[in-house]
Formats: C-alpha cells, sequence, structure tokens
C-alpha cells in the first residue's frame, strides 16, 4: 500500500443533517476525537514514511475549533501538507470569516468548502462566497465541493465543478428511492474507491481506519497504522475481496445476502448488502455511526 493521504474524521457532529451525508453527521450525533488522539494520529502518519497530505474533516471539523487549529498547527509542523473540509458555518460575514481563518494562514494548503442545495436552499450560498473571499484575503488555496441535485444527476447534466451523489451513508435511506434503479447483478465492480492500493484512508474518533465509509482495516488505537496497512490483504479482507472479486453483486453472492432487484448504483446496493453483513463482520463493518445509530438522539 502506498498511502499518500490520511484523512481525520474529527467528530461526526455536524451542523446540518444533509440527505446526502456518507457518514449520517448530524447536531445529534457523537464521536469527537480528544488532541491526544490527533497527537497520535499524526505520529502514525510521521512513522508511515508515505503520508504526505493530512485532511481534518467530519462531521464539522470547525465545531472543535480549539482541538482543529491545534491539530493543523502541529500536522504541518511535522512537514505534512494540510488540508480542511468545512460547511463553513461560521462564515458569516468576510470580516468575520477572516478572523476565523487567519490563525490558518501559512499553515492550510487546501480550505475545501461544501456548499450545494443538499447543504443550503443555493447552491453557492453566501457562507461559502465568505469563506472564499476571506481565505483569498488570507492566501489560502481554497475550492468548493458542491453535489449535484437529484434532476441534474439523473439527466447527466453534471457541470464540471459538480460530482453526483453517491447513494451510501444516508443517502441510500433518504435519496436512492428518487432516482432510476438498475439490476442488481450490472453492479460488478467498485466504481469510486481504489480497494486494491489505497491511496488515501480515513480515521474516525473512534480509531477506526476506513478504506471506504464503514470498511475497515482495523483500529489505530489498538494497532498502529504501519502495522494495520502492511497486514492489509485486499483479497482476503471478508468485504474487500468480494468486491474485488466481483463489485457489490459478488458481495450479495458471496454471503447470500437478501436483495431487492434493482438498486440506484454500486454504492446502494453495497451500502445495504452491508448493512445486512454488519452482525456477521462486525470488525469490518463499524462503527455504528456509518450505518445510521445516531445514539446521541
Amino acid at each position: 500500500m502506498n498511502l499518500n493521504g490520511l484523512h481525520l474524521l474529527l467528530t461526526y457532529q455536524c451542523t446540518l443533517e444533509c440527505d446526502h451525508c456518507f457518514a449520517w453527521g448530524s447536531p445529534w450525533q457523537n464521536g469527537t476525537m480528544h488532541l491526544q488522539d490527533v497527537r497520535n494520529i499524526l505520529e502514525q502518519a510521521h512513522h508511515a514514511e508515505t503520508v504526505e497530505w493530512i485532511y481534518f474533516e467530519g462531521g464539522e471539523p470547525f465545531l472543535y475549533y480549539a482541538l482543529l487549529l491545534k491539530g493543523v498547527q502541529r500536522a504541518a509542523a511535522m512537514g505534512f501538507r494540510v488540508g480542511v473540509v468545512s460547511n463553513a458555518y461560521w462564515a458569516t460575514s468576510v470580516e468575520d470569516a477572516v478572523e476565523w481563518l487567519r490563525p490558518f494562514s501559512g499553515l492550510v494548503d487546501d480550505l475545501s468548502v461544501s456548499s450545494d442545495l443538499f447543504h443550503y436552499n443555493e447552491a453557492l450560498t453566501e457562507l461559502a462566497r465568505n469563506a472564499v473571499e476571506a481565505a483569498a484575503t488570507l492566501d489560502i488555496p481554497t475550492g468548493v465541493i458542491s453535489i449535484a441535485g437529484q434532476g441534474e444527476a439523473a439527466l447527466g447534466q453534471l457541470p464540471e465543478t459538480e460530482s453526483g451523489v453517491m447513494y451510501r451513508g444516508r443517502a441510500a435511506e433518504k435519496l436512492a428511492q428518487q432516482v432510476g434503479h438498475s439490476d442488481w447483478e450490472s453492479f460488478t465492480t467498485c466504481p469510486y474507491e481504489d480497494l486494491r492500493h489505497p491511496g488515501r484512508l480515513h480515521v474516525d474518533p473512534l480509531g477506526y481506519l476506513h478504506v471506504c465509509q464503514g470498511i475497515v482495516l482495523g483500529n489505530m488505537f489498538e494497532r498502529p497504522l504501519g502495522e494495520l496497512c502492511a497486514a492489509y490483504d485486499p483479497d482476503f479482507h471478508p468485504v474487500t475481496g468480494a468486491l474485488l472479486a466481483g463489485g457489490p453483486a459478488e458481495l450479495v453472492r458471496r454471503y447470500d445476502v437478501p436483495h431487492q432487484q434493482a438498486y440506484a448504483d454500486a454504492c446502494h446496493l453495497c451500502y445495504q448488502a452491508r448493512l445486512a453483513l454488519r452482525e456477521r463482520f462486525p470488525q469490518a463493518l463499524a462503527p455504528g455511526q456509518m450505518y445510521g445509530e445516531v445514539s446521541g438522539q
């Protein structure tokens, strides 16, 4: 595995509860890293030697501002390139956004702002525009992450700046029934993740190391990142092995998973199959937050 990027999900909490969210982010969700967790993860990433990028994500990482800032400072001091992903809820004016971002100037190499009709009532919100303008003032490189609306995705009219919905996480429950479906046997590959040679992994507040949200290789709080990466055999992992052999359709066949005749996309079939397999493979399909368990409600 040539791991280039490690993405820290600082928290599962979020100011919003978007229908397309992979991680079921919510104001009522639980699971947040502590500063010692961040230090531990960064040290492990440093020892892995191949990691160049550290991203801080969520949920919404700015909810835990002091933790985010200390994490960014430490990652930058260790020589990592640093990215942050946010919905910019804090950018209530350009002036205010400048003050929120000022401590990150010179430390962050990529600020990715999420803004689309799933987040708010306009594709590029005033909050996002404020954040982008403030970041430009501080010379913080910035981009906007947008997910196309259902109608655009269905018609194949995706602008270059937008991506389509992937029907996993909350989207499998909230959005999948609003689009056309294809026969389950047609989903013979994983179209989005490089499961054999992943260049990036996500680590969540509980220490779980994800090759795709909800498919884990182990726990970094129990076993070091380097060991987890070295031990990963994609063909023998109970979930990635099936996906590499024949996509979500093979996952269903291999474990005789009850299924519908048709699904919105490969992610939809994969996610539904994994839901059914969680009790069988609890160490590979975790944690509950990634499967809609919102224990804070």
